[in-house]
């Protein structure tokens, strides 16, 4: 058997009509469809998580259009290397197709360098992200781009991948495989086609040599994933079970255990803005009023973090971690919200009691908005007892401070200010 590229590789459409999914970008009428029949598409990001889609989509535009195409890495790439290719783009005179790939990795400089040859359309810019662009990507270029959001593929779309990967390494190994039990290679794959094709090929491969049919099934699948699995994590497979082996470290007050898997992440070329951006919705989730300054320093890691990059923020993180892993921890906070979402999702749109009304008009002053409203900073300790919540749901207690020095703090002066009402 020669030396074959992966799968997943092999099963990469080259026309839209080879495309599975994303029915919303590229099926008929949809609006990227139509713009790539006009020929006249416009810069854009794809947005969306790993496997779905976004690189072999940029390599049909190109393809389809028939222009120059060009593409890069964002984890490997610089301002040189984008400016090298603007100047060969310049001289195609074809508007250029660039590729980014993990364009979130570029920072403001590196897409500072993109802006004049998008604007001047030397180039169509395809940019790939797995992070929100809007956080990612910086304005000026993101105004000149569309955004476009590519979904994970569902059960269907999956099942359509596995008979076509199935189908063509049937071909290439001239055997017969059987999918007795698709439960594993669904839950492994978790809506990710290159996940799918890896499994898939792995399980394959991992029959005796000589064999005719391979019954396929769950216990089968795993055995060979697990046995696999540097070979299968070799492009970031183990990305989600390291931050959340990160996290859950910070969470259970284990600085060592953080920084260990955060060396992890470290080691494996990890986002550092992915890293700094899960501690700063900790600080609030799993510490908040315990330690109201663990919110404070993880948004200045963020920011830090932002300006700096690899290697020295790598210190930064790892004192970011050890303060929020050494936290006082509490969720209340995140308990609270969570808490008044049922209520909101219970209740319904109830009406603001009509004293906390705003009333900027006559007509709403006359009919009682803002009635009876008492200044806070006119009475003692600036608070003064009165009803915030509508009729219905008055008195419901939604914050409740847990057992750590700060909020039993603010336990005794709820207490003090509302005596039995919420009973603090």
């Amino acid at each position: 058997m020669p030396n074959l590229p992966p799968l997943a590789e092999q099963m990469r459409p080259s026309s839209l009509d080879d495309f599975i999914g994303q029915g919303h970008l590229t099926g008929e009428g949809s609006i990227l469809r139509q713009a790539m029949q006009s020929g006249n598409i416009p810069s854009m990001i794809l947005w969306g998580p790993p496997g779905v889609g976004k690189t072999t989509l940029a390599y049909i535009i190109s393809k389809q259009l028939n222009r120059p195409y060009y593409t890069l890495s964002a984890v490997s790439s610089g301002v040189k290397e984008v400016r090298n290719i603007i100047k060969q783009a310049n001289l195609d005179q074809n508007n250029a197709i660039l590729f980014i790939d993990e364009i979130h990795r570029f920072n403001k400089s590196q897409q500072d360098s993109l802006l004049g040859a998008v604007e001047k359309g030397i180039i169509t810019l395809i940019g790939a992200t797995t992070e929100n662009p809007s956080f990612e990507v910086i304005s000026p270029l993101l105004s000149r781009c569309q955004v476009y959001i590519l979904k994970p593929f569902d059960k269907s779309d999956m099942g359509k991948l596995m008979s076509g990967g199935v189908a063509h390494l049937e071909k290439q190994y001239k055997i017969k495989i059987e999918i007795k039990e698709d439960e594993a290679l669904l839950r492994i794959s978790g809506g990710d086609a290159r996940k799918l094709y890896n499994a898939l090929e792995l399980t394959v491969q991992a029959e005796k040599p000589g064999a005719k049919i391979i019954m396929i099934d769950n216990k089968k699948v795993l055995d060979v994933i697990q046995q696999n699995l540097a070979i299968y994590d070799k492009s970031g497979e183990m990305h989600y079970d390291v931050i959340s082996a990160f996290i859950k470290s910070l969470r259970g007050s284990d600085p060592n255990a953080a920084v260990y898997w955060l060396a992890r992440m470290i080691e494996a070329g990890e986002d550092p803005k992915f890293i700094a951006r899960r501690m700063l919705i900790l600080a609030s989730e799993d510490i908040g009023n315990a330690n109201p300054n663990a919110l404070l320093l993880a948004n200045a890691c963020f920011e830090a973090v932002n300006k700096t990059g690899y290697p020295e923020c790598r210190i930064i993180l790892s004192q970011t971690a050890i303060y929020l892993a050494s936290s006082a921890k509490s969720n209340a906070s995140y308990m609270a919200i969570e808490n008044a979402l049922g209520v909101v999702k219970r209740t319904g749109d109830l009406s603001v009691p009509l004293h906390i009304r705003n009333a900027p008009t006559r007509l709403m002053k006359d009919i009682g908005y803002g009635k009876n409203y008492k200044y806070a900073h006119d009475y003692d300790h600036n608070f003064v007892r009165q009803e915030f919540l509508p009729d219905e749901i008055k008195g419901t207690k939604l914050y409740q401070p847990q057992n750590n020095t700060r909020e039993k703090e603010l336990s005794k002066r709820l207490k003090f200010l509302w005596r039995d009402k919420y009973d603090y």
